[in-house]
C-alpha cells in the first residue's frame, strides 16, 4: 500500500522530524515522489516498527544501522531484530545463578546489594540481573578472600570507596549534562537525544579508562611509599619488579599515551 507522510506519522507514531532524521541516517529509505508529494510504503512502516522495537529494547541506532547495511533485503523485521540483538547479546544471571557460579550463598550477594556494592542490570518487569562482567569481577574479588583478607575489613574499605566514587560520578554526570545538554534538559527532539546518547557512548570508555588508570597509579604509588617507609629494601625491590610485571599485563586496558614508566616519589 501507499501512504502519505501524514498517514505514515499517524500509523508509525513517529513525528515528521524523526522520520526525516532516520532518513538522514539512512536507517529509513527515502520515499518515492509523485509530483511534490512524498509516497511511503509498507516497507517504510515495517522499518519504523523495527526501529521502535529496537529502541524499546535499548538497542542503539548505530548497531541497527550496521546490521541494516549488511542485510538490506529481509522477508520481515524479525530476522533483522534478531541480528541486532545477537550483536549486543551478553550473558545475564539471576542472583541464584550468580551465587551458584561463584560458589557462595545468595545471602552474601544480598548483603553486597544492600551495601550498594552490586549495581545490577534492570530488565523487563523490574527483574534484576548480573552481567558477565559482574561474574568476572566477582571471581577476582574472591581471590582476595583466598589470600586471607578479612571480609568485614574488605567490605568497610569497599563501602568507603563506593561512597567517594559515587560522589565523584554525580559531579562528572552533572558536568556532562551541563556541557552536552547546554541548558536544555527538557528537550524532546529525537535527533538531539540520539546525538547526546552517541556522545555518551563515545566518552564513556575514555572516562572509565582514565579513572581506572589513575586509580592504578595511586594504588601503586602508595604501596611503594609504605614499603619504602618500612625500610624493607629487599621487599621493596621485589615489589617494584612484581608491580612492573602486573602493569604490563594491564596495559591493553589503559590509554596508550598514558602508559609511562612508574616513578616513585
Amino acid at each position: 500500500m501507499e501512504y502519505s507522510l501524514e498517514e505514515t506519522v499517524r500509523l508509525s507514531g513517529f513525528s515528521v522530524d524523526t522520520i526525516r532524521y532516520y532518513q538522514s541516517l539512512r536507517l529509513l529509505p527515502r520515499p518515492r515522489h509523485r509530483g511534490r508529494k512524498a509516497v511511503y510504503s509498507d516497507e517504510h512502516l515495517d522499518r519504523l516498527r523495527l526501529i521502535s522495537r529496537a529502541a524499546k529494547r535499548g538497542l542503539p541506532l548505530k548497531i541497527v544501522k550496521e546490521v541494516l547495511a549488511k542485510q538490506k533485503q529481509l522477508a520481515s523485521d524479525e530476522p533483522l531484530l534478531a541480528a541486532v540483538e545477537k550483536q549486543l547479546a551478553k550473558p545475564c544471571y539471576t542472583r541464584a545463578e550468580m551465587a551458584g557460579l561463584l560458589g557462595i550463598s545468595e545471602k552474601l550477594l544480598r548483603l553486597l546489594e544492600s551495601k550498594g556494592l552490586a549495581d545490577l542490570l534492570e530488565e523487563g518487569e523490574g527483574s534484576l540481573r548480573y552481567s558477565n562482567d559482574d561474574l568476572r569481577i566477582a571471581r577476582g574479588a574472591l581471590k582476595l578472600l583466598e589470600h586471607g583478607f578479612p571480609l568485614t575489613t574488605l567490605l568497610a574499605i569497599a563501602i568507603k570507596h563506593d561512597q567517594a566514587m559515587r560522589k565523584t560520578a554525580r559531579a562528572a554526570i552533572s558536568l556532562f549534562h551541563g556541557h552536552i545538554l547546554k541548558g536544555k534538559p527538557g528537550s524532546t527532539n529525537l535527533a538531539e537525544a540520539e546525538s547526546r546518547a552517541e556522545a555518551f557512548r563515545e566518552l564513556f570508555p575514555i572516562v572509565t579508562s582514565l579513572v581506572a588508570h589513575h586509580f592504578q597509579r595511586v594504588l601503586v604509588g602508595e604501596a611503594l611509599k609504605q614499603l619504602k617507609r618500612s625500610g624493607a629494601e629487599e621487599t621493596l625491590q621485589l615489589a617494584r619488579k612484581s608491580i612492573g610485571q602486573a602493569w604490563l599485563s594491564t596495559r591493553s586496558s589503559s590509554l596508550g599515551d598514558l602508559d609511562e614508566p612508574i616513578h616513585e616519589n
